[in-house]
C-alpha cells in the first residue's frame, strides 16, 4: 500500500515537472514572436481619456477595412464592401447632415453605378429632381442637348438633389448593415510600420485619442484631405471659385434639364436641387472672389452676372442676391498621381479631383468603387500586404479610361466654355456652340461623353477635334484668306494646347493603352 502510494506521488512529481518545463518553453516562444512581430502594448482608455486605446496589429480590431471619410465615396465603399461579407470601420469627422453647394448633380452614368451598387434607393424620398439633358444659351440663342436614354429602362436618368440628404441617406443605408460600424471621430494619421499602414490614429467626438487597425485602410475624407500627401503626389489647380444661390418658386427655361450659360468672363450654371428650388452656381475665374461682407459680392452678381442671365430666371436671381445666402466654393482640379502603399488606398476627391462644371465627381468616385469591389470579391483575406498592395495596383490601371475620360471632359470644357481676348480662343468658343447646335451625332456624342454613358477616351478626342476643325471650317468658307487662315492655324494650336496637356497629366498610356499596363493582368495573390 505503501508502495503504491510512493508510486502516485513519484508520478504526481514527474507529471508536474514536465507541465512546467512544457509551460515555460511555450510562453518564451510566445514571447519571442510577440517581440519579432512589433506587437502594440494594449491599452485601456476608461480612466484616463488622454491615453490612446490600441488594438494589437498583429491580429487587428476584427475589421477587414477602416474608410477614413463618410461621404459619397465612404459611405457608398462601406455599404458594397459590407454587403460583400467584409467587416468596414468607417471613421466620419462630422456625422451631422454636409451642407454644400457642390455634389448635387448625379449624371446618368453615375446613377448607373448606383443601381449596380443596389443604392439606387438613396435618391429617393430626398425630393430629388430627374435631369434627362443640358440646356445651352449663348447670346440670346439656346439650343437643347437630351441625353441618349433611349437604349436604357424608363428609370435611368440624371438626379439632382441637395448633396447633405443624398449623402445621410447612404450613411443610414451602410449603418443598417451588421458589420458596417460607423463613427464619428477626426483622423489624424496614418499608423505606418516598416512601410506599411496598419490602420489610423483618430480622435472621437469625447476628445479621446484611439487607434484602429485593420489589414486596409481606404482615404476618402474629401477634397480638404490631410492625409492624401503620404499616399499620393497632390499637384492641386484652383481655376476658379463657384459662388452659390438657391432661387426659389422660379421655373427653369427648359424643366428637368441643366442649364449652362456661356456667359463672360466664364460659365453660369442653374438646375433643379428640388420641387421649390434652382441651385444657381456662378464660375469666377482665380482664386479670389469678390467680398461678400462689404457688398462688392452682391453689386458684381447684379451689375455682371444678372445681365446675362436668361429672361425667365432674372426676377429670381435678384430676389436670391437680395436675400443674402451667398455661398463661395474653390474649384479644384487634382490628376491622380499615387504612390501605391502596402495596406492603404486613396479614394474619392482626396485622390482625383476636375472642375465641377459637368458634374463628373459622384461619377467617378461611384465608378471606382465598382471597380475596387470587383478586384477585392475574389480576396478571401486582406492579411498579406505585399501581395495585396501588387494586385490593388490593377484598380489604378482599370479605373483610368472612365476617370480620366471626364477628367479631360471637364478641364476642356471648362477652357472652351470660358470667354477669351484671344481671337482663336474666341473662335472656338462660337464653334463648340454651334457644333453641338447642329444635333444628331455631333450632340449625342459629347452629351453621351458627358453623362458618363460612354465615357471613351478616343471618342473624347474625336469629337474634341471635330469641334476645331469645324471651326476652321467656318472661317475657310466660303472665302478664305490669309489672315482667317492664320486664325485657323492657331484655332488648331489652341485646341491641342487645351487638351494635350490634360491628357498628359492623366497619362497617356494608362488613359488610351491600358492594355499595355502590366498591373492590368494581375490574379488575386493566393491564400
Amino acid at each position: 500500500m505503501v508502495m503504491v502510494f510512493n508510486n502516485y506521488i513519484v508520478g504526481a512529481f514527474l507529471v508536474s515537472l514536465f507541465g512546467f518545463v512544457l509551460l515555460f518553453l511555450l510562453r518564451s516562444n510566445n514571447d519571442r514572436k510577440k517581440k519579432d512581430s512589433g506587437e502594440f502594448k494594449i491599452q485601456t482608455n476608461a480612466v484616463n481619456g488622454s491615453d490612446i486605446g490600441e488594438c494589437s496589429p498583429e491580429y487587428g480590431s476584427g475589421h477587414d477595412v477602416i474608410i477614413v471619410g463618410a461621404g459619397v465615396a465612404g459611405a457608398a465603399l462601406a455599404h458594397t464592401l459590407a454587403k460583400d461579407g467584409r467587416r468596414v470601420h468607417v471613421i466620419e469627422r462630422d456625422l451631422t447632415e454636409p451642407d454644400r453647394i457642390v455634389g448635387e448633380l448625379l449624371q446618368p452614368g453615375g446613377y448607373l453605378k448606383l443601381v449596380e451598387l443596389g443604392l439606387e434607393d438613396c435618391v429617393e424620398e430626398i425630393d430629388a429632381q430627374r435631369v434627362i439633358g443640358y440646356a445651352l444659351f449663348k447670346d440670346g440663342r439656346n439650343t437643347r442637348l437630351s441625353y441618349p436614354l433611349e437604349k436604357f429602362h424608363a428609370d435611368v436618368a440624371g438626379r439632382s438633389f441637395h448633396n447633405g440628404r443624398f449623402i445621410q441617406r447612404m450613411r443610414e443605408k451602410a449603418a443598417t448593415l451588421p458589420n458596417v460600424w460607423l463613427e464619428q471621430g477626426t483622423v489624424t494619421s496614418l499608423l505606418e510600420e516598416n512601410g506599411t499602414i496598419r490602420g489610423v490614429q483618430y480622435k472621437t467626438k469625447d476628445g479621446q485619442e484611439l487607434r484602429a487597425y485593420a489589414p486596409l485602410t481606404v482615404v476618402c475624407d474629401g477634397c480638404f484631405s490631410n492625409l492624401r500627401r503620404s499616399l499620393c503626389n497632390p499637384k492641386v489647380d484652383v481655376p476658379s471659385c463657384f459662388v452659390g444661390l438657391v432661387l426659389e418658386n422660379c421655373e427653369l427655361p427648359f424643366s428637368n434639364h441643366g442649364h449652362v450659360i456661356l456667359a463672360d468672363p466664364s460659365p453660369i450654371l442653374f438646375y433643379p436641387i428640388s420641387g421649390t428650388e434652382v441651385r444657381c452656381l456662378v464660375d469666377v475665374p482665380g482664386q479670389k472672389v469678390p467680398s461678400i461682407s462689404n457688398g462688392e459680392m452682391a453689386n458684381y452678381l447684379k451689375t455682371v452676372v444678372a445681365p446675362q442671365v436668361p429672361p425667365e430666371l432674372h426676377d429670381a436671381f435678384i430676389a436670391a442676391v437680395h436675400k443674402g445666402n451667398v455661398r463661395t466654393m474653390p474649384n479644384r482640379s487634382m490628376p491622380a498621381d499615387p504612390h501605391p502603399t502596402p495596406g492603404a488606398l486613396l479614394m474619392g476627391d482626396a485622390f482625383n479631383m476636375r472642375h465641377p462644371l459637368t458634374g463628373g465627381g459622384m461619377t467617378v468616385a461611384l465608378s471606382d468603387i465598382v471597380v475596387l469591389r470587383d478586384l477585392l470579391r475574389p480576396l478571401h483575406d486582406f492579411h498579406d500586404p505585399a501581395s495585396l498592395t501588387k494586385y490593388l495596383e490593377s484598380f489604378y490601371t482599370l479605373r483610368k479610361p472612365v476617370a480620366s475620360t471626364i477628367n479631360t471632359l471637364a478641364g476642356a470644357l471648362y477652357k472652351v466654355f470660358s470667354a477669351s481676348p484671344d481671337e482663336a480662343r474666341k473662335e472656338m468658343h462660337e464653334a463648340c456652340f454651334d457644333y453641338l447646335s447642329l444635333g444628331g451625332v455631333f450632340s449625342t456624342g459629347p452629351v453621351a461623353l458627358l453623362s458618363g454613358l460612354n465615357p471613351r477616351p478616343l471618342s473624347l478626342v474625336l469629337h474634341f477635334f471635330s469641334v476645331a476643325i469645324y471651326g476652321v471650317g467656318r472661317l475657310l468658307l466660303p472665302f478664305p484668306s490669309l489672315r482667317r487662315m492664320w486664325i485657323g492655324a492657331r484655332l488648331i494650336s489652341s485646341a491641342s494646347g487645351i487638351i494635350l496637356p490634360i491628357i498628359k497629366a492623366e497619362g497617356v498610356r494608362q488613359m488610351f493603352f491600358p492594355a499595355t499596363v502590366p498591373a492590368l493582368y494581375r490574379a488575386p495573390p493566393l491564400d
